[in-house]
């Protein structure tokens, strides 16, 4: 399977008067998270949450600003993430893929809503075992 990629929307909540952006993200279940270049960071006022440790394919440890909040939105499904602040394109790690029940169809090497839930994003969740006394 090639790289895929998508067109999202990146939304400030924090900021209504701002517009949202349109990206073309590259798709990839392997990342956790959100990443988005500087500029992007900047056209949002997105806020610094903290300095967060990542280490890069190339193996070199670096601090990278974590922003947020940031609303994403695809199609129909929208969530709310942080971000981490580096590269040069935007990046959809699987967990806010997984928060928007999106998946990859490697066949049209593209990103879809969940077929099985066309209409509205559907999670697993697990009651708390109860504590034995």
């Amino acid at each position: 399977m090639g790289l895929v990629y998508t067109e999202i929307e990146l939304i400030n909540p924090r900021e209504p008067s701002l517009r949202p952006l349109r990206q073309n993200a590259l798709v990839d279940s392997g990342a956790i998270t959100l990443c988005i270049p500087e500029h992007v960071a900047l056209q949002l006022q997105l806020t610094e949450l903290e300095k967060r440790e990542v280490t890069t394919a190339e193996g070199k440890s670096i601090l990278v600003p974590y922003v947020g909040p940031v609303q994403v939105h695809f199609e129909n499904r929208n969530c709310f993430t942080g971000a981490l602040v580096m590269g040069d394109t935007v990046l959809l790690g699987a967990v806010p893929m997984e928060d928007m029940d999106l998946v990859i169809n490697p066949r049209l090497q593209q990103l879809t809503v969940n077929p099985a839930s066309p209409n509205i994003p559907t999670a697993v969740v697990k009651k708390a075992a109860e504590r034995l006394l």
